[in-house]
């Protein structure tokens, strides 16, 4: 029994040494490069580039292969930030492959739903909760906004919603809307003499002018002066 158990356990040894040896002979070193593009990336695996999913889409990039401006759900953001890592100039999104679109997250209709499993088949990301003749529903946490389980659906019951702005994900408003807005309400105090004088009661030309108020094309009441009386 004893020479039994010393065989396996020099045999183990052996077989660990050789192992070991193969694992380090024929390592195959990643590329540090689609490594920091993939980080870059949306990670939808969406398949828009035209790539299977966004670590193919990265390293085709690393190798010169494709263009940086391929990315619909990245968008602008996505399309600088590989820009500045290249060390090239931003493109316009290549728009035969799409549009940016804001962020969405697919919800199912469980009552419509026929529990066909087509969608849990085509989600890249095992996003889809569901068996065969029952319910199925979606991982919000978890769905990338892909939309590629919306075509296999028999039934029609899934539908791509816009995610609410977290925290996270806020941003200032562009700043051209405000300019914008700023053009009209200068527009609409050209042309009407009476919101003029209402906004240089309130001590300033335009900057007094809610926007609200153009829209409505009526100043609203004016409220308390400085010195304590009303108007």
């Amino acid at each position: 029994m004893w020479t039994a158990i010393l065989v396996f356990t020099v045999l183990a040894l052996v077989l660990g040494a050789l192992l070991g040896y193969a694992g380090q002979a024929f390592k195959v070193e990643g590329d540090p490069l689609a490594d920091k593009i993939d980080a870059l990336l949306p990670q939808t695996q969406c398949g828009q580039c035209g790539y299977p999913g966004c670590r193919p889409y990265a390293e085709a990039i690393a190798a010169g292969e494709a263009d940086i401006n391929r990315c619909p759900p990245g968008g602008e953001t996505t399309i600088k930030a590989l820009a500045d890592l290249l060390g090239v100039e931003p493109k316009p999104l290549d728009a035969e492959l799409g549009e940016e679109k804001p962020k969405t997250v697919a919800w199912i209709d469980e009552q419509v739903c026929i529990g066909c499993t087509l969608c849990i088949q085509a989600c890249p990301v095992d996003a889809i909760l569901g068996a065969p003749k029952l319910m199925h529903t979606v991982i919000r946490d978890e769905c990338t906004g892909c939309e590629l389980c919306v075509a296999p659906c028999p039934v029609d019951c899934i539908y791509m919603l816009p995610l609410k702005p977290e925290l996270d994900q806020w941003r200032w408003p562009n700043p051209e809307s405000r300019i914008e807005i700023a053009e009209d309400v200068s527009l609409v105090i050209a042309s009407d003499p009476a919101l003029g004088r209402e906004a240089e009661g309130r001590g300033g030309k335009h900057a007094m002018v809610a926007p609200s108020e153009v829209l409505s094309g009526s100043p609203r009441p004016a409220g308390p002066r400085d010195d304590g009386s009303r108007a």
